[in-house]
């Protein structure tokens, strides 16, 4: 039998997500959720994990398009000095990671800072992940852990994608495609690290290529073909409403379509749905 996480990311980005996330977690659908630190419904989602202390919680720790926690100035080469917020684009924040002009000093504290402030409002975190899955480099990979590590967090999404999944996944781009497997290079480093930092992970998440075009076809695909192991499917569910208008995002329509998929899935006799929490050794999981 198959395990699976079925995760929610972007816990707090807006109202209507953090609607659709408690929705599906109370139907049985969703069993873990990402959270921002630092969005604009950041307060209501730990609210409502509070509140909701059977789905399991972890840290999306924001580095790209979105808001520090510390201060600008602490953060010279992570944040745009001009705005006072993240590089808007995972490309613009690459060129940076690649020509070395960003600290991991800093990208450790603002990890820090994130987990941080989370756990001082009483969240109890499971996992640690990052937007747009910038931990797939080994240059982001290690100041996070060393920050979640410190933080008493033991679980990671591993952000790679399977063959099995990728072949699972109909309609989408073939540039997406090409680029899911060309990361997939980078796995086996992923794993030294996160073995030799004493983490836990899954066997890889499903779902990632299929990111703003999940449907019913493709989940259906992803759960027949689900084989032994642990696996994680990253989802974004959501309300497409006016709050989400005002984010910079891609996943719009998607959100709600998401949402409605999410909330036709039957139990499954061969999958047993999981939370992170499952994974952490038992003294690891309650900082």
């Amino acid at each position: 039998m198959g395990r699976l996480i079925l995760n929610a990311d972007d816990f707090g980005l807006t109202a209507g997500v953090n609607r659709a996330i408690i929705e599906l977690h109370r139907a049985g659908v969703l069993t873990s959720a990402s959270l921002m630190a630092r969005a604009a419904a950041t307060d209501e989602a730990i609210e409502l994990a509070l509140d909701n202390p059977s789905l399991g919680v972890g840290c999306h720790v924001v580095l790209v398009n979105g808001e520090p926690v510390l201060h600008a100035q602490n953060l010279p080469t992570l944040v745009d000095q001009r705005t006072g917020r993240f590089y808007p684009t995972p490309s613009a924040f690459l060129r940076r990671l690649h020509t070395r002009r960003i600290r991991s000093s800093e990208i450790e504290a603002e990890t820090a800072a994130q987990i941080s402030l989370l756990q001082s409002r009483g969240v109890r975190l499971t996992h640690i992940d990052t937007h747009k899955h910038v931990h797939v480099f080994p240059t982001v990979l290690r100041p996070v852990l060393r920050a979640a590590r410190a933080a008493g967090i033991r679980a990671v999404r591993n952000p790679f994608e399977p063959e099995w999944s990728l072949r699972a996944t109909h309609g989408a781009p073939w540039l997406r495609r090409a680029q899911m497997r060309m990361l997939r290079l980078l796995e086996p480093t992923f794993r030294r690290i996160v073995a030799k930092e004493g983490f836990t992970t899954t066997d890889g998440a499903i779902g990632v290529l299929a990111t703003g075009s999940l449907d019913s076809t493709t989940v259906s695909s992803l759960l027949r073909n689900l084989p032994e192991g642990t696996w994680e499917l990253v989802t974004h569910p959501g309300y497409n409403d006016t709050d989400l208008a005002r984010v910079r995002t891609r996943l719009r329509a998607s959100r709600e379509i998401e949402r409605k998929l999410l909330l036709a899935i039957a139990p499954q006799d061969r999958v047993e749905f999981i939370s992170f929490a499952q994974l952490a050794p038992e003294e690891t999981r309650h900082p």
